[in-house]
């Protein structure tokens, strides 16, 4: 969780330096009676806000979507239960997420957080040169047809421009184009367990062992090939690849 929260608040650094180097946190008013007010700066609330939707901007406009997919299915294709569990699943997801985000965190560091940090630029301006990075990684990953099809679900007439869509017809087809990707990866690497699965079956009920489990048999097998092919380092090195066309 910590790695998410350095992805997406590097991605955020320009509102969250707004806050801490602009208007104080907390302003105190002071009423005609002597009495005292005091009030949460508007810069301080709109970082509240944008914390509380960390996780979702990390699903919905990272890479993290695929990977977690494509992982989960890896697992139920082994079939070995929970094992590895959703803890070391999301972790692998998350860090693998920064090694793919990482062109795009730099990108919006040199341009739009250290300009502000230095006071070269205004807040609105570095906001702007932030979302840049984020809209082309995003648009590199997603597909015409899917941007066409909100398009049309909105009611609008199309776009001059790849930079010119919005991030509201952007993000669901972003999103869309991703678990289309995840699933044809996980049908792949489906396929080769559903073999050892089959030939398994076909050899018990020809040795008419027909109360004896495939699965307990295959399982055993299923691992010893993964192993063998280096299955972990080939699956993590295509789906980092799988972002790098």
């Amino acid at each position: 969780m910590k790695g998410a929260l350095l992805l997406v608040g590097t991605m955020l650094l320009p509102l969250a330096a707004s806050a801490a180097g602009g208007l104080p946190a907390v302003t105190v008013t002071t009423e005609p009676g002597g009495g005292q007010t005091y009030s949460l700066t508007l810069q301080v609330l709109i970082l509240m806000t944008v914390l509380s939707l960390l996780p979702a901007i990390l699903l919905m406009m990272t890479a993290f979507t695929r990977i977690v997919i494509v992982l989960a299915i890896l697992r139920q294709a082994i079939g070995a239960g929970q094992t590895p569990p959703n803890q070391v699943l999301v972790g692998l997801a998350l860090f693998l997420t920064l090694f793919v985000m990482a062109p795009v965190v730099e990108k919006i560091n040199t341009e739009a957080a250290q300009p502000y940090l230095a006071g070269t630029i205004e807040t609105t301006v570095a906001l702007e040169r932030a979302i840049v990075p984020i809209k082309s990684f995003m648009l590199e990953q997603t597909r015409e047809s899917d941007i066409a099809t909100f398009v049309r679900i909105s009611g609008g007439k199309g776009f001059a421009k790849p930079a010119d869509v919005p991030l509201s017809i952007l993000v669901p087809a972003f999103v869309t184009s991703e678990l289309k990707t995840a699933f044809q990866i996980g049908f792949l690497l489906f396929i080769p367990f559903v073999v050892i699965d089959l030939v398994v079956a076909s050899v018990l009920m020809s040795m008419g062992m027909m109360m004896l489990s495939p699965v307990l048999i295959s399982l055993p097998f299923k691992i010893m090939l993964f192993v063998l092919i280096d299955g972990w380092a080939l699956v993590m090195g295509t789906l980092a690849q799988s972002f790098f066309r």
